[in-house]
C-alpha cells in the first residue's frame, strides 16, 4: 500500500526549506483540513492534499 502522508522531512527536501518551516507549513494546512472536519496527523500532511495546494492536481488531472 501506498503511503498516505508525507513527513516533514519529506517536504523540506521537495520544497527546499527547513525542516522547521516545513512543520509551520504542515501545521497550517492541518489547521485548514481540520476545519473541513479531515483527521490530520500532528507532523505529516496527505499526499494528495500538498499535491493539491502546491502542484495543483487534482483527481481529474491525474486521471487524464
Amino acid at each position: 500500500m501506498a503511503k498516505l502522508f508525507y513527513t516533514a522531512q519529506e517536504v523540506a527536501e521537495m520544497l527546499g526549506v527547513s525542516k522547521s518551516k516545513a512543520y509551520m507549513m504542515i501545521q497550517e494546512w492541518n489547521q485548514k483540513l481540520a476545519a473541513k472536519g479531515c483527521v490530520t496527523i500532528p507532523g505529516k500532511v496527505s499526499r494528495k492534499y500538498l499535491n493539491e495546494r502546491i502542484y495543483g492536481y487534482t483527481e481529474e488531472k491525474e486521471a487524464v
